[in-house]
C-alpha cells in the first residue's frame, strides 16, 4: 500500500483489536472490507439474534463498539481515523467508511488500545470498595465525546433501574423462544463464538443480588472473599437524545470508550442489555431514569474482589472469516 495508507500488517493488527469488541452473546455481527484507501464496516445480519434483538438495536451497538475499537487501535498505531457513518443510504448494512491519516499516538491512545485485550465482561460479584466519583466522571466525559450521555443511577432512579432489570429477567424466564436462543448461544467450550461456560457464573443466590441471564452450563465460580460483603456495584445508563440508527451506532462507540476507560482504571465491567430488550422495561428506564432520553445500555462497574481469578479471553472467529477485500461481495 502507498505511504498515505497503512500497510497490510497494520490494517490487520487494527482489525484484530476491533474484533475484540463486546457483542450480544459474543455473536460478533460484523464484517470488514479493505479497499485501496479505506476500511469499511458492514453489519452481518446472519448473526442477528431474532428472539433477543428482533429490531437489531443490539447488533448496531455491537458494531459501534467494534468501530470504536478500530479507531482506538489505529490511533495507537499512528493513524487517525476519519469516520463516515452510514455512508450509503442504498445499503443500510454499510455502517462506516474509514479514511486514515497519519498522526502521533498520544498517551491516551496507547492506554486505551492496551486495555482492549484485557477487557472482559465480568459477571461476578464486585467487592465492597466504592468506585471513585472522578472515575465515573472521566467515563462520562468519554461517553459525551462520542455524542452520548452517561448517567449514574441514585435514589429513586436506581430503584426503578433495579426493578426494570428484575422485571425483564422475569419476562424472559417465561419466554420459551428466548430461553432456547440463549441456550443455543451459551454453554460453549471450544467454539469461536457464543458465551463460554468458563466466563459465566450461575445466578447469584445471595439475597438482593442483581439477577443475571441464565446461561447454559455456567462454570465460573464466585470469588470466595465476596461472600458476605456489600457489593459496591455502580450502575451507569448510557443514553442518547434520539433513537435512530445513527444514535445506536454512536452509543456502541461510546460503550467501547467507557469500557476501555474503566479497564484502564483497573475496574471490572459488564454490559447489561436485558432490561432494554423488553419494550415495557425500556420505557420505564426512559421515563423514570433518563428523563425522556433513550436508554441504550446499562453498564455494571465495580472493583473485582482481591482474590478473583483472572477471566479467560472470550474466543473470537478467525480474522479470515470477517475480513476481505472491498471488491468481494458482503454475505447477507
Amino acid at each position: 500500500m502507498d505511504r498515505g495508507f497503512p500497510d497490510t500488517q497494520t490494517v490487520e493488527a487494527a482489525i484484530a483489536l476491533a474484533v475484540r469488541a463486546p457483542s450480544l452473546h459474543n455473536s460478533q455481527p460484523w464484517r470488514w472490507r479493505v479497499g485501496d484507501r479505506s476500511v469499511h464496516l458492514y453489519a452481518d445480519r446472519t448473526r442477528l439474534l431474532p428472539e433477543t434483538d428482533p429490531q437489531g438495536r443490539d447488533l448496531l451497538l455491537s458494531c459501534g463498539a467494534a468501530l470504536h475499537h478500530l479507531r482506538t487501535g489505529f490511533a495507537a498505531l499512528g493513524w487517525r481515523a476519519q469516520v463516515h457513518r452510514l455512508p450509503n443510504p442504498a445499503d443500510p448494512d454499510h455502517l462506516a467508511a474509514v479514511e486514515l491519516h497519519r498522526h502521533d499516538a498520544s498517551e491516551q491512545d496507547i492506554e486505551l488500545a492496551a486495555a482492549i485485550p484485557r477487557r472482559r465482561s465480568d459477571r461476578r460479584r464486585h467487592s465492597s470498595w466504592p468506585v471513585p466519583d472522578e472515575d465515573v466522571q472521566l467515563m462520562a466525559r468519554r461517553a459525551a465525546a462520542e455524542g452520548t450521555f452517561l448517567s449514574t443511577s441514585d435514589g429513586s432512579a436506581r430503584y426503578h433501574l433495579w426493578r426494570a432489570i428484575v422485571t425483564a429477567a422475569r419476562h424472559h424466564e417465561h419466554d420459551p423462544a428466548y430461553r432456547a436462543e440463549l441456550a443455543e448461544w451459551s454453554g460453549r467450550h471450544a467454539a469461536p463464538d457464543g458465551v463460554p461456560s468458563a466466563n459465566t457464573p450461575a445466578p447469584d443466590p445471595k439475597p438482593g443480588a442483581l439477577p443475571g441471564r441464565r446461561f447454559a452450563d455456567p462454570r465460573l465460580a464466585q470469588p470466595a472473599d465476596a461472600d458476605g460483603e456489600a457489593d459496591e456495584t455502580v450502575l451507569l445508563v448510557l443514553g442518547t437524545t434520539s433513537d435512530d440508527r445513527m444514535s445506536q451506532l454512536r452509543a456502541g462507540e461510546a460503550t467501547s470508550a467507557v469500557l476501555l476507560t474503566a479497564t484502564a482504571l483497573g475496574l471490572a465491567t459488564c454490559p447489561l442489555s436485558e432490561p432494554l430488550e423488553v419494550a415495557d422495561t425500556r420505557e420505564i428506564l426512559r421515563t423514570r431514569v433518563t428523563g425522556g432520553s433513550y436508554p441504550q445500555l446499562v453498564l455494571r462497574v465495580g472493583w473485582a474482589p482481591i482474590n478473583a481469578d483472572p477471566l479467560p479471553a472470550t474466543p473470537r472467529r478467525d480474522l479470515a472469516e470477517v475480513l476481505a477485500p472491498l471488491d468481494r461481495p458482503v454475505r447477507r
